[in-house]
């Protein structure tokens, strides 16, 4: 599998593309603020043909790039319903006084948009992807793995040593630590988490040394492969 991505942005938000190996179709999440440039760099370095664009929330950091990475290459985006009001109101999950800061941003829904459900396995570019809805950060945020749960693009559920705000419209505390239990904690030590934010890590890691999974640890279920 291939995996390419750099940060966008001023959010520094991880954008990445997805395909089975170089020469062949992609997928592409979470392009982010001024991601589209860079977007297309990695296109044409590794040979890509885009099928859709994949988001794991609603966050403007996240989609801002959405519509014209969609527009230039006629795919679809994907995000889940609780989400999909943000791509054309972006304003709305951020507090007053932060959404103060965007003034004047206007984004548009792509012309093209498909909904995510948890437990979906979306098979797009010659991969698999499940989908697992991870409430907490806002309301449609999702997560994708691979069906071996080798890889989990986390979005901004779990970063390397902390996890996604929950104070914005759409958060909550306890729903996050929902979402580490039971979409996280389950997963074997060995999977490679890339996030929303920051460095590449791993669930065994984050398990031993993120406070916040320790927290949530007491409302997991069964641990497999650990």
């Amino acid at each position: 599998m291939l995996i390419a991505g750099f940060p966008a942005g001023a959010f520094q938000t991880n954008c990445y593309v997805v395909a089975p190996a170089a020469g062949e179709e992609c997928v592409i999440v979470d392009p982010g603020q001024d991601a589209t440039e860079g977007v297309e760099e990695l296109l044409r370095e590794h040979r890509l043909k885009p099928v859709a664009v994949l988001l794991t929330h609603g966050h403007l950091d996240h989609v801002w790039s959405v519509a014209p990475v969609c527009g230039a290459r006629d795919v679809p985006a994907w995000i889940h319903p609780d989400d999909r009001h943000l791509l054309s109101d972006p304003a709305a999950g951020w507090s007053d006084t932060s959404a103060s800061l965007f003034g004047g941003i206007t984004l548009s829904e792509p012309d093209d948009v498909r909904e995510l459900s948890d437990g979906a396995v979306l098979s797009l570019a010659g991969l698999e992807l499940v989908v697992d809805h991870t409430p907490g950060h806002t309301r449609g945020s999702v997560s994708f793995r691979t069906p071996g749960d080798e890889i989990m693009f986390s979005g901004d559920l779990l970063f390397a040593g902390s996890i996604g705000r929950s104070d914005l419209p759409g958060g909550d505390y306890p729903t996050i630590l929902r979402s580490l239990a039971t979409k996280c904690l389950p997963l074997p030590d060995d999977t490679v988490v890339l996030p929303g934010h920051g460095p590449q890590t791993t669930i065994g890691r984050e398990r031993a040394t993120n406070p916040y999974l320790k927290e949530a640890a007491p409302h997991a279920g069964p641990t497999r492969g650990i």
